[in-house]
């Protein structure tokens, strides 16, 4: 078998990992992106202003771990949000549709028990 091609992709334009894991990694031609939260990265916390400022901080914090790995939201094929309350769906589909704006990516929407940071999005 070939050995994998893989490469850590890592931003200081993006908040630093809480955990032991990488913003992204890529394995040979595929980026994979670890979870965003809405967290400022000049500070290490969650802006203020509810779900739809943290959703917007969290695309934007996508967008420069995809442009650290010379790729942008048009090579975005698949996502995945979490939700603290999916009655926040329609406000986070507001904001994600200015950064994904034509040819959708594939995407599922989960609400979950809780996330970290006790944020929103």
């Amino acid at each position: 078998m070939a050995a994998l091609i893989r490469r850590i992709i890592n931003t200081a334009k993006a908040p630093a990992a809480i955990g032991p894991y990488s913003q992204a990694v890529v394995a040979d031609r595929t980026v994979y992106i670890s979870g965003q939260l809405g967290m400022d990265p000049a500070n290490g916390q969650l802006v203020d202003g509810g779900v739809q400022n943290q959703t917007r901080q969290a695309l934007i914090n996508m967008g420069e771990i995809l442009k650290a790995a010379g790729c942008n939201y048009e090579n975005v094929v698949k996502t995945t949000v979490l939700l603290a309350d999916m009655n926040d769906f329609t406000n986070v589909n507001d904001v994600y549709k200015q950064f994904f704006s034509t040819n959708y990516p594939a995407r599922a929407a989960y609400q979950v028990a809780a996330l970290p940071r006790v944020c929103m999005f």
